[in-house]
């Protein structure tokens, strides 16, 4: 489950990922433009230690699909995939990291497209409970392995419209320019919808080399 506060980010998400995206291969449509955000789902790091977002955001025209992860210590020698930091009203210092190099997302994302295991479960810290929220979007893997098993370190390398992630024998395949219709080029699948989007968008894809 994913716990989440209440709380003021200085700057906020979306400001520290509006300064980031352009200079990226697949950012191009940010460039001069406002993000909107559009929906946000999050997967689960088993050790409660680190979170992890992603962000379907709208440039202009384009849907630019942006997975992010926060951590409370900068991580030694991911400094090239360090987003921004920003100051956090209850967590103090965060560090956000481009979340296709990070091991935690990595892992997550490798078991919801080969095993179909389900994002987050988000719930609220109100006062000295939690209250369940709904994300604004869904997303389902479509394996079935019975799990995914140990992963090498990742390595992330991005394109005009996507990101490859390669850990160990997987290969996963982050669409970072979204095209809703688009068809699956991989042997396991992850998809989303969103308010607006009742067919499925292709999300990511994952296979064994």
């Amino acid at each position: 489950m994913a716990i989440i506060y209440r709380a003021t980010l200085r700057p906020s998400k979306l400001e520290l990922v509006a300064g980031w995206v352009p200079g990226r291969a697949w950012g191009a449509a940010a460039a001069g433009t406002d993000l909107e955000q559009v929906a946000a789902y999050r997967f689960d790091d088993p050790a409660g230690e680190v979170g992890a977002e992603t962000f379907v955001l709208r440039a202009g025209d384009t849907l630019l699909h942006v997975p992010l992860t926060y951590r409370g210590a900068p991580v030694p020698g991911q400094e090239e995939h360090l987003v921004g930091t920003t100051e956090h009203s209850v967590l103090g210092r965060r560090w956000c990291y481009d979340a296709c190099a990070d091991p935690v997302y990595v892992a997550a994302l490798a078991a919801a497209v080969l095993s179909g295991a389900p994002q987050a479960e988000e719930l609220v810290v109100v006062g000295d409970r939690h209250e369940r929220r709904d994300p604004t979007a869904h997303v389902t893997g479509s394996g079935s392995a019975a799990g995914v098993g140990p992963l090498g370190p990742p390595t992330a390398t991005d394109t005009a419209d996507a990101t490859t992630v390669r850990a160990g024998d997987l290969e996963l395949v982050v669409r970072r320019v979204l095209t809703p219709g688009a068809p699956a080029d991989g042997d396991a699948t992850l998809t989303g919808t969103w308010a607006g989007q009742g067919d499925p968008v292709l999300l990511a894809t994952g296979r064994r080399m």
